[in-house]
């Protein structure tokens, strides 16, 4: 599943309607549970005035169902979701001097959909969306999430949009909200009720839990400890993406992104049967694949970076709709002249060493150090079959979103493992000169390339783009 912004996905022609969930005013009740720390502070930055609340901050799903559009009974789909999901029933109040509220509504939603006219042009209607999204979502007015379809009348199915601000939604709830829909959909078109399961838990509970365990981190604590060494040698700060190939660039300039595939069905399966004789699985052959490209293009031994992480610690939240994702530290010594058999047992290691901040909140971890920066350099791996259906997803034109970003020094790859190849997907700053970003990928994927040969002869890997190339010298 792809990585991408809605403006990459081509919507074919249709009706346009935008279904909104709504709530009476007295519907709300403060409830005492608190928000992830990471939520709290999130809310507590956002400006209330901002006018486009969304801007670089929603994330998404747009998929195709496979079905004619029955108006009644997607309203009804999207009743059920709501019903099902107190996360998508809740929001904040901003409190004086204090973290915002949580604030829950146990009132059933309704769904009012407002058709969009004269509007029909599948670019126009992306378009129309992408700046429909920034307008309207925000995490601090509810609603904090929108849909919006797209009648194909002439094949007889549906274009489905679904979009939220970050708060209340993560990548694992953005890939599994596609089946779930479905299944509903087909339930209230056959007039079943709605499934029951245990793992539709709220994340509100989480929240308790991850505040718990927040609030008993310390100096000491292992966790603080990791990432404290993970900002040494770096002036206590965050990491970044090759900062000398930085050039000015306008501050309102979107950043570019670029997806690629980096290795065929048959390339990957030849990776995996080797990685599987040596005992390593796929995600430290990327991450060791990624510091070998850096070293070799960079000239750096070190490369350190943040990896967002799932924190669904028990199977009552499988299934639920929520922010829940922690970020971890990662940092792989690559030697000069070290190939890629030495940097698997690295990244082994540095993964491993990571570990022990998986459950410590990371936005706490750098209160407690002192640190007011977030993460400029971050490095995703996900394995597309561990979802539920991912066959039925690929067939459906499933893709997962994420809103244009304009920061002029975030750096961040996602890499997945699908059912047909490896791919990357990467946005980066407007100042960062596309050949740079294009050779360190090119770089990636040979030394992912080099594992098959390299491992079996049990020698390093040939050197890729060694320093004093042109790129080399430029950083």
């Amino acid at each position: 599943m792809e990585y991408t912004h809605l403006s990459e996905f081509a919507i074919r022609p249709g009706r346009l309607s935008i279904w909104t969930p709504e709530l009476p005013a007295d519907a709300w009740q403060l409830d005492d549970r608190p928000l992830t720390s990471v939520h709290a502070g999130y809310c507590a930055s956002v400006d209330p005035a901002d006018p486009q609340p969304g801007r670089g901050r929603w994330i998404g799903t747009v998929f195709e169902m496979d079905a004619p559009l029955d108006r009644a009974a997607w309203r009804e789909t999207l009743r059920r979701w709501h019903a099902r999901h107190e996360g998508l029933r809740t929001t904040v109040r901003l409190e004086s001097g204090g973290e915002p509220r949580r604030l829950v509504a146990a009132t059933a939603v309704d769904i009012t959909e407002q058709q969009v006219d004269g509007l029909t042009d599948g670019a126009r209607i992306n378009e129309f969306l992408s700046g429909a999204l920034e307008l309207r979502l925000s995490p601090l007015v509810w609603p904090h999430l929108l849909a919006a379809t797209v009648e194909h009348a002439g094949s007889g199915d549906f274009t489905v949009l679904v979009a939220a601000d970050h708060s209340v939604m993560d990548a694992y709830s953005q890939a599994i909200l596609i089946l779930e829909l479905r299944t509903l959909y087909r339930e209230v078109l056959a007039g079943e009720p709605a499934r029951e399961s245990a793992t539709f838990g709220s994340a509100a509970d989480f929240a308790v839990i991850e505040r718990a365990a927040a609030a008993e981190l310390h100096a000491d604590s292992p966790a603080v400890a990791t990432w404290r060494e993970f900002l040494a040698g770096g002036d206590g700060t965050m990491p970044r993406f090759a900062p000398h190939a930085h050039r000015p660039a306008p501050a309102d300039q979107p950043q570019p992104s670029v997806s690629r595939r980096l290795l065929d069905l048959v390339e990957l399966e030849q990776v995996e049967a080797v990685l599987d004789q040596v005992r390593h699985r796929m995600s430290v052959a990327v991450f060791a694949a990624l510091a070998v490209a850096h070293q070799r293009r960079f000239g750096t031994d070190r490369m350190r970076t943040a990896m967002p992480i799932a924190t669904r610690p028990d199977l009552r939240w499988l299934e639920s709709m929520g922010w829940f994702v922690n970020v971890v530290p990662v940092d792989i010594t690559v030697a000069p002249g070290a190939g890629i058999a030495a940097a698997l047992e690295s990244a082994r290691t540095a993964l491993r060493r990571s570990r022990t901040a998986n459950d410590a909140s990371w936005s706490r971890v750098l209160e407690v150090l002192g640190v007011e920066e977030t993460p400029r350099f971050g490095i995703s791996f996900l394995d597309i079959r561990v979802l539920p259906g991912y066959e039925l997803v690929a067939a459906l034109r499933g893709r997962t979103l994420r809103a244009e970003s304009y920061s002029a020094d975030e750096v961040f790859l996602w890499v997945v493992r699908a059912d047909d190849g490896l791919y990357v997907s990467t946005r980066y700053p407007a100042g960062l000169p596309a050949e740079v970003m294009d050779e360190f990928l090119t770089a990636f994927g040979e030394a992912l390339s080099s594992i098959t040969a390299a491992v079996h002869a049990d020698v390093p890997a040939p050197v890729i783009g060694a320093p004093g190339s042109v790129v080399a010298q430029a950083v």
